[in-house]
Formats: C-alpha cells, sequence, structure tokens
C-alpha cells in the first residue's frame, strides 16, 4: 500500500530536493468551481527520446486525479500518445491530420475519452507527417493548430500538445497555440547541446506570432540519482536556466515503458510507485507556478 499524499508531502517537505535546492512544499490545491477555458501547453524538445510522450500522459492523469479536465493532444506522427492511452488510431478515418488539412468535421467527434476520468485525447496516426508539406501553402499556416483547438477550449482546464522531435511547422503550431511550454530534458549532456537551439526558436515565435508564449519550466527526465553524471546535467541545468527548471525531477525506471504497453498512465497501472508520486507533485508544482489552474 502507497503512502498517503500527506505522509508524501511531509517527508519531502524542508529537504534538498534532487536540483540541489531546498523542495519547497507544493500543497493540494483546491477543488476548481467551474471549468475552462483552458491553459494550453506544448511539450517540446527537438530531440527524441527525452520523455515529451510519458510526460504529457502522465501529467495530464495527475491533473486529472487533482479535479481538472484535460486534454491531450496528439501532435507527432508516430501516434505514441494515442497508443499509450488505449486508442489505436491507425484503425480511425478521423484524425487530428483531418481537422489540420480539412473542413467540415467537428473536432469533438474526433476526440476519445479514455480509461482515466477527466483525461480526454485527440489521436493522431501517421497520415499527421503529410500534414508538413500540406500546410505550406495556407493562409496563417502557424495559427490552424489554434483554430482547431478553439472551439472545445472552454470545455477543459489544460490542453498538453505533445509535439513530435523536430521544429518544423507541426512544432511552430503547438507553439502557436500555446500558452506555454515544458521542456523535458533527459539527464544526459548531449541532451543539453540542443535546449539553447530550442529556446531560440520559442523566443522567435514569442516575438513574431504569439506574444503570449512563456516557458513554464525545464523537466528534468530519466534522472539517475546513482551516478555522479545525471547529477552533474541536472546541477549545470540549474545553473543556466535558475528557476525555470522545476523542482520535481522524473527518474529513470522500467515502470513506464510497462505502463505504457499496458495502454495507461503509471498513475492508475501502479499508483503508488514513486514515478506516479513524481508526476503527481509535477502537476502540484505546475499548478502552485500558475501553468495550470
Amino acid at each position: 500500500m502507497g503512502e498517503t499524499e500527506a505522509a508524501f508531502q511531509i517527508r519531502i517537505e524542508g529537504q534538498v530536493g534532487a536540483t540541489g535546492r531546498p523542495l519547497p512544499e507544493f500543497p493540494l490545491p483546491a477543488p476548481l468551481a467551474s471549468h475552462g477555458p483552458a491553459r494550453i501547453i506544448a511539450m517540446c524538445n527537438q530531440k527524441g527520446g527525452v520523455g515529451k510522450t510519458t510526460t504529457t500522459i502522465n501529467l495530464g492523469a495527475a491533473l486529472a486525479e487533482l479535479g481538472r479536465r484535460v486534454l491531450l493532444v496528439d501532435f507527432d506522427p508516430q501516434g505514441a500518445l494515442s497508443v499509450g492511452l488505449g486508442v489505436n488510431a491507425n484503425e480511425l478515418d478521423v484524425t487530428v491530420y483531418n481537422l489540420l488539412t480539412e473542413r467540415g468535421h467537428d473536432v469533438r467527434d474526433v476526440i476519445r475519452h479514455t480509461k482515466v476520468e477527466g483525461l480526454d485525447v485527440l489521436p493522431a496516426n501517421i497520415d499527421l507527417s503529410a500534414a508538413e508539406v500540406q500546410l505550406v501553402g495556407e493562409v496563417a499556416r502557424e495559427q490552424i493548430l489554434a483554430r482547431v483547438l478553439r472551439p472545445v477550449l472552454d470545455d477543459y482546464d489544460v490542453v498538453m500538445v505533445d509535439c513530435q522531435p523536430s521544429l518544423g511547422l507541426l512544432t511552430v503550431n503547438a507553439l502557436t497555440a500555446a500558452h506555454g511550454v515544458i521542456i523535458p530534458l533527459e539527464c544526459e549532456f548531449f541532451a543539453m547541446r540542443g535546449v539553447a537551439l530550442l529556446v531560440e526558436t520559442i523566443e522567435k515565435i514569442t516575438d513574431r506570432l504569439n506574444p503570449r508564449l512563456q516557458v513554464d519550466g525545464i523537466l528534468a527526465t530519466m534522472y539517475d540519482g546513482r551516478t555522479l553524471h545525471s547529477k552533474e546535467v541536472v546541477a549545470s541545468v540549474v545553473d543556466h536556466f535558475g528557476d525555470q527548471v522545476f523542482h520535481t525531477v522524473i527518474s529513470r525506471t522500467v515502470k513506464f515503458p510497462d505502463a505504457s504497453l499496458a495502454a495507461e498512465p503509471l498513475t492508475t497501472y501502479d499508483g503508488a510507485h514513486k514515478g506516479a508520486e513524481a508526476y503527481r507533485q509535477l502537476a502540484r508544482e505546475l499548478i502552485a507556478r500558475g501553468g495550470a489552474a
């Protein structure tokens, strides 16, 4: 039986966290009296394999546990987010691709409910890979995702967009639609090299397309507290980015792929696991920072 939320909070209070800073208390947020309009968050890093999809699924599920209505948008042609939530997008006639490239579809007809109460998904499949080419000639091509999501923003509190590992037109669409960006960063030195380029891209989009866009935080993922390498990477990230780095750190564990194979978040697959608790803490930290209602 896992420890209670209160016991977990008492245990971490006053400790120095994995980022080398004192770990603040992230209290359970008050229930919401009403829902919407949603804050849109892009989960973005042009490097693959850094935990974007895992974070989107588990942070979304943790926010839903806190009574938030959450929509996850699969914006990667690999469709890993859809599969990880039990949606076989290859069998769907209409996905986010059709919403981007064709008129006449209702986004509400494409959204699928998941096993987690309050957590929905807008699925994608390999068709989405053709969207970049097809959208090049469109008027206001960077704003098409924002148009697609507009009708349902009042239905949700948080919309999270799982971006593909590139800085192409789809990612630009996500950043143009978003209020905030979360950057998952694998705890190894090569992962840091691309962050400066990503931050530069975010600054260009803020300047030219979306002045409200802000970095909600940089999230250290795949952390291994047994290795000096992981600790040095986290220390270096904190040195470079300071308070933009989340206090919450996501440790490496085989439970995440196990939960993906079971097509559900770790928060429901093994809710007492420390990885599930870490994402619950991240949800509270994001709300405390103002990144979600």
